[in-house]
């Protein structure tokens, strides 16, 4: 068994991974990605539309394109990469020189067993799609039934047209865009089935993969049951009216296949297993002013963490969360960290906490639809910050810097309220 030493071990090799890995490397220490797939890049390897890459290099790139800019950085840097090596286990062990937490990673690989020792360790694991098992449609379990994730990589990288005539349920991202992906392979794309009264994708998938190839959206409908013993044969589709099916107006789709695309759920069954704390709002690890998690030196950044909209804010936190664990590396300590809550309207906010000594880049998502809203940072009875947004949605990331400036006459017991009105 191979034992390797490293200042930081990046799990993941996707845009996250590499960002904070690059960051790493430019500050001098050893770094070392293990990803499982045979590739660096993540699922941008397989996202071959465009649209990527607006804020991060003011250029329109697809996905191939952006992790190219990362990849190649990567490979020309000192970072060492284990591509098709899967990491079993992660645990933290004192070290014996120094007394230190260490963290202890079992990885297996073609190579065989190899056991890594790092200072830090960052998880950028990304994210893992919900399946029909999470929203329990009855029916058989017949062949057709696939997740939007798993028929973009058949059709975009195996090279495999999963069916031809598709219904898609759920409006997230990915959906939208197989759906412009089916019809330009020559396939029927029926419909989109959409359980919330608006679409949990982003309003330009919404005209440019939908509206523009006329396919029709069904907004507060539920799929109450999958057709087909052997192969799928259709859905049925129920209406939903305050929160209460309408039998009477139910109909069916005809169709061969289906593609779910009910969520993304950030991979964190390592984590889990590894004692970091979870974020019950976001599924993803509950983290510090520096992306660190109740497990010292442990951090994290990307979709592990909170499911992004766009990779570009993707990167921006990976590359932040290379940053403060270089920091903590040199020896950097902040004790005095101000703790942040979710308000009216507002469904999580990332960090968990803020550092009053420097700015802050700080994540949220809405629970309503508005156009003209207001987001308010309160801290006990006074607004520190008031920031006008034209249209929110809960698909659209919100995001804003906290300054040191903002947070003059804080505590350590004071707490930040975020709230949408």
């Amino acid at each position: 068994m191979k034992e390797l030493h490293y200042d930081t071990a990046v799990i993941g090799g996707g845009a996250a991974g590499m960002a904070a890995a690059l960051e790493l490397d430019a500050a001098g220490f050893s770094v070392a990605i293990i990803e499982r797939d045979a590739f660096l890049g993540g699922v941008l390897m397989q996202c071959i539309h465009n649209g990527f890459g607006l804020h991060a290099f003011g250029e329109e790139l697809t996905g191939p394109e952006f992790a190219e800019r990362f990849i190649e950085k990567t490979l020309q840097s000192r970072i060492t990469c284990y591509l098709h090596t899967t990491v079993l286990s992660l645990r933290l062990e004192g070290s014996p020189h120094t007394g230190a937490p260490e963290k202890e990673l079992y990885c297996v690989s073609s190579q065989g067993v190899i056991h890594i020792h790092a200072r830090t360790v960052m998880l950028a694991m990304g994210c893992r799609e919900r399946n029909r098992g999470n929203v329990r449609i009855p029916g058989f379990r017949p062949a057709g039934v696939y997740t939007a994730g798993l028929a973009q990589r058949l059709v975009n990288i195996e090279g495999y047209i999963p069916g031809k005539e598709v219904v898609i349920i759920g409006s997230g991202d990915i959906g939208l865009i197989m759906a412009r992906r089916m019809s330009w392979v020559g396939c029927t794309v029926k419909a989109v089935v959409e359980i919330m009264p608006y679409p949990a994708g982003l309003t330009r998938n919404i005209v440019q993969c939908l509206q523009d190839f006329h396919i029709p959206l069904y907004l507060s409908s539920q799929t109450t049951r999958i057709f087909g013993h052997d192969r799928v044969e259709g859905v049925e589709v129920c209406p939903v009216e305050n929160g209460v099916l309408i039998p009477e107006k139910r109909f069916s789709l005809a169709c061969d296949t289906v593609l779910l695309s009910v969520g993304l759920v950030p991979e964190n069954e390592l984590s889990r297993e590894a004692g970091v704390e979870l974020y019950g709002a976001t599924g993803g690890p509950l983290v510090d002013a520096s992306l660190m998690t109740n497990l010292e030196g442990v951090f994290a950044c990307g979709n592990v963490l909170h499911v992004h909209d766009l990779v570009d804010w993707v990167t921006e936190e990976g590359k932040r969360a290379g940053a403060y664990t270089a920091s903590w590396l040199t020896g950097a300590r902040f004790p005095v960290q101000i703790r942040v809550k979710a308000g009216s309207n507002v469904r999580y906010v990332n960090p968990g906490k803020l550092n009053p000594q420097r700015d802050n880049r700080v994540y949220l998502r809405s629970l309503m639809v508005k156009n003209d809203a207001v987001l308010e940072v309160r801290m006990a009875m006074r607004v520190i910050k008031t920031l006008k947004l034209g249209h929110i949605q809960p698909s659209e990331m919100i995001h804003l810097s906290i300054g040191s400036k903002d947070l003059e006459g804080c505590t350590p017991d004071s707490v930040l309220e975020f709230a949408l009105s």
